[in-house]
């Protein structure tokens, strides 16, 4: 007769929390709406599991050379969607996506992130996306900034996120806008309408 042999269950690891991820926390709430008789934490509670910790990877097999990180991050994962660029709105009829690149639509909101760091500019973003998708307003305006000499690195990546879940799923498309709005340092964003 075998014997079953009863095996404690793992406690998962915690680890601290870091000063970046307390920064996007704190980005991330600062519009949150509490549930009535609730407050917003103003950060994560000390020791909160933040996801596992990052496991080293095993080294290569003998006579392959390692593989190194690229400096560009992968793709954005595809959600039935294609990929958004300055100007190219796949699904986007002709005549909005005209509308939306010559600025002639509403801008119903708008969010400057110039100066920010990546992480507050990204959490900040996601977070006025989603508000003004619940909101049903339509065209906004990004301001990202220039950067030196036409280099930054908010310019460079806000379209990244956009392309990315679950942005992407909110938006129709984007385009730079117009100097009025601030030229290719700021974006025009058209958002889906919710469906019911």
């Amino acid at each position: 007769m075998s014997r079953t042999r009863l095996v404690e269950p793992r406690q998962p690891r915690r680890r601290a929390v870091s000063a970046d991820e307390i920064r996007v926390w704190k980005a991330v709430v600062a519009d949150a709406k509490p549930l009535p008789g609730r407050s917003v934490p103003t950060e994560p509670p000390p020791g909160a599991e933040t996801g596992p910790e990052p496991v080293a990877s095993p080294p290569p097999p003998p006579g392959k050379p390692p593989v190194r990180p690229s400096a560009h991050p992968p793709a954005p994962p595809r959600h039935g969607h294609g990929e958004l660029r300055h100007g190219s709105s796949p699904g986007l009829d002709r005549r909005s996506a005209e509308r939306l690149k010559k600025g002639e639509m509403e801008i119903e909101a708008d969010i400057d992130l110039h100066g920010l760091t990546q992480d507050a500019a990204h959490a900040q973003l996601l977070t006025f996306i989603q508000r003004c998708w619940v909101q049903q307003r339509r065209c906004v305006l990004v301001v990202t900034g220039k950067g030196s000499q036409g280099h930054g690195i908010l310019r460079a990546q806000v379209p990244r996120w956009l392309n990315q879940s679950p942005l992407r799923e909110r938006i129709l498309g984007f385009s730079y806008a117009q100097p009025r709005h601030g030229g290719d340092g700021a974006l025009y964003v058209l958002i889906r309408r919710q469906r019911a």
